[in-house]
């Protein structure tokens, strides 16, 4: 029970079947056989350069030799519709157009006018067809749905409006888009669509006056039907209730709060009773804190959703596989990096001016060497969070996301390597102190540690996930987890540094006391445990202990206690760091005050000459 086997697919088709043992007989429990050239599907992006291409650019380039180029090919992209249509909607086969959409929605979402939007619609309407509903069981990825309901979104959602409207419908399929403004005495999308073979049903969309009064200037609003995609996102889960009715999908204007949906019940027996939920594509699973029920009848029911939009990123979504929205953790993380950023600018400004003073030991030199790395990986790495959140938010261009998530990666690591070489520096001065090391090695080392490190697993970790456009998390320009785990490329490197520093930390701790031992004077024992909270305290925030607290943003990932701590704890990580690092260093204080007296020195001097 529960053993797995492995077939091949019949030689007209391509990849595995995968079945299960359960009650002593082989179940099918995922189909990934295909007979779609899948090399022309996912090189669709060169081919459709070539149909946009202008000018030199379009002279310049030549088609893949593996796609038959078609003179006839238009922007509209509706030259590789027939091989897809005439592809049976197979679990293999939707699993690569579901693909095939996604890539189409990240890289060529630019000026989507009707041709194209009707093209896009055309190959969703083939996997979304009543009669394959239950192929969709054995697709692989259990969350192909949401990845499809995702890119729809994001296409429909950059659909330009002819005359201030636009309506394109396939069976099992439809978009709608109105031009909207303040003046407008409310706006209503109607649609009414086929279900299955007993008939249609209906939903509507209404954006109240009230609403409408908060715009400033005209904009749009976009809405998509999908009378089958709540019996095929049921397909992959457990949960208890059922989709009695179509998935009613809304891009909005920034400032809009509230909507109405009304669907048509399709089981409209007395006793069925109905909830009001909103998808959460972050988390794969309905939402019932994003709708409210206004009213409910045997035949349909009213729903009042709040318009989620995108807010500036936790920064507890570092650590966590989920990603909460909330007011108190976006204002902590705003206040936190913007104190982070001013602190670690001045603080590498004063290691400029003391770093005369206070390097004249190779010890000290090889501490403050740290320290600024430190610092440094820090500033740009928080900078960088600023930045991504920003590309997500304004541009969604897919690859600046990639470039913004790669260099994050990178520079988060190298914050927690240089954490880590100072902790083996601390080791190193407390165990080995007949041992010497020369400048030139040490710096050669920490900078293989440092960056070196950083630098292959952030380029292994996109090199492994983003062929299978698994690099990037839905929702945020970071790490995925929930289709490949990449999150663990800086999860497991950063706890597993945590735990050395832990033990630096216990060393320092154990080696401070020593000196107190047998001495049975209570001031001296006083003295002691100040000087031991004190190196605790101060290293603390330069071994970044506190992500650590990040384990408990994965293991209760929905808890927003912990996503609060862990933010109020890390996201301030740079002052801390100027606070323990610099300001209460002794060495750094008297390097400063000397460095004032000369100063005023210099200006006392510099009177006299005057007068």
């Amino acid at each position: 029970n529960g053993a797995i086997c492995i077939q091949p697919c019949s030689p007209s088709f391509h990849g595995e079947t995968s079945f299960v043992c359960e009650e002593r007989k082989w179940q099918m429990f995922a189909d990934a056989c295909a007979s779609l050239d899948i090399q022309s599907l996912f090189q669709v992006r060169e081919l459709l350069c070539i149909c946009f291409g202008k000018g030199s650019s379009f002279l310049a380039m030549t088609p893949p030799s593996s796609i038959p180029f078609k003179s006839n090919c238009q922007a509209d992209f509706s030259c590789i519709i027939p091989e897809i249509l005439s592809s049976p909607a197979i679990p293999g086969n939707i699993a690569d157009i579901v693909e095939l959409l996604k890539k189409i929605s990240l890289l060529l979402s630019e000026d989507v006018n009707r041709g194209k939007m009707q093209s896009y619609i055309r190959i969703a309407n083939h996997i979304l067809n009543s009669s394959v509903i239950s192929n969709w069981a054995f697709v692989r990825d259990r969350n192909a749905g949401s990845i499809l309901l995702d890119s729809v979104n994001l296409f429909a959602g950059k659909l330009l409006l002819r005359n201030g409207s636009e309506s394109i419908q396939e069976p099992f399929i439809s978009t709608k888009g109105y031009s909207i403004h303040k003046n407008t005495s409310g706006k209503r999308f109607d649609f009414s669509m086929e279900f299955n073979n007993t008939g249609n049903i209906t939903g509507h969309v209404v954006i109240p006056e009230e609403e409408l009064l908060k715009l400033p200037k005209t904009s749009k609003a976009v809405s998509i039907a999908f009378p089958t995609l709540g019996a095929i996102i049921e397909t992959s889960r457990l949960d208890p209730g059922f989709v009695n009715g179509m998935v009613l999908s809304v891009s909005l204007p920034e400032e809009l709060r509230h909507i109405l949906l009304t669907f048509e019940k399709v089981n409209k027996l007395e006793n069925v009773k109905a909830q009001c939920v909103g998808w959460h594509s972050t988390e794969r699973r309905w939402d019932s804190r994003a709708c409210a029920m206004k009213s409910d009848n045997i035949s349909s029911v009213v729903c009042n959703c709040k318009h989620h939009h995108r807010t500036f990123k936790s920064f507890s979504i570092l650590m966590s596989p989920t990603m909460l929205r909330n007011a108190a953790l976006d204002y902590i993380t705003r206040v936190g990096l913007g104190l982070s950023i001013f602190s670690l600018v001045l603080c590498l400004i004063i290691e400029v001016v003391v770093w005369h003073h206070v390097t004249k030991t190779e010890i000290t030199y090889m501490r403050h060497f740290c320290l600024v790395n430190i610092a440094m990986s820090l500033l740009i790495a928080d900078v960088l969070f600023i930045l991504a959140a920003i590309v997500h938010h304004t541009a969604l261009n897919y690859q600046l996301c990639v470039a913004a998530t790669f260099f994050l990666h990178f520079f988060y690591l190298a914050l927690f390597f240089w954490m880590f070489t100072l902790g083996l520096l601390i080791l190193y001065g407390l165990l080995f102190v007949f041992f010497k090391i020369t400048r030139s090695v040490f710096i050669a080392t920490a900078f293989s540690i440092g960056y070196g490190c950083p630098l292959v697993i952030s380029i292994l970790t996109v090199a492994i996930t983003e062929p299978k456009n698994g690099y990037l998390r839905s929702g945020a320009c970071w790490l995925n987890w929930y289709e490949t785990k990449a999150l663990l490329a800086f999860v497991v490197p950063a706890l597993s540094i945590i735990v050395v520093n832990v033990v630096v930390v216990v060393v320092v701790v154990v080696k401070t006391g020593r000196s107190a031992v047998g001495e049975g004077c209570k001031s001296q024992d006083l003295r002691n445990m100040m000087r031991i909270s004190k190196n605790v305290a101060l290293l603390t925030p330069l071994l970044g202990l506190t992500w650590g607290f990040g384990l408990a943003t994965i293991v209760e990932s929905r808890s927003l206690a912990f996503h609060i701590t862990f933010a109020l704890l890390n996201a301030f990580q740079g002052f801390f760091i100027l606070l323990f690092g610099t300001l209460l260093d002794r060495k750094t204080r008297e390097a400063l005050r000397m460095n004032c007296l000369s100063s005023k020195r210099k200006c006392s001097l510099a009177k006299v000459n005057i007068f």
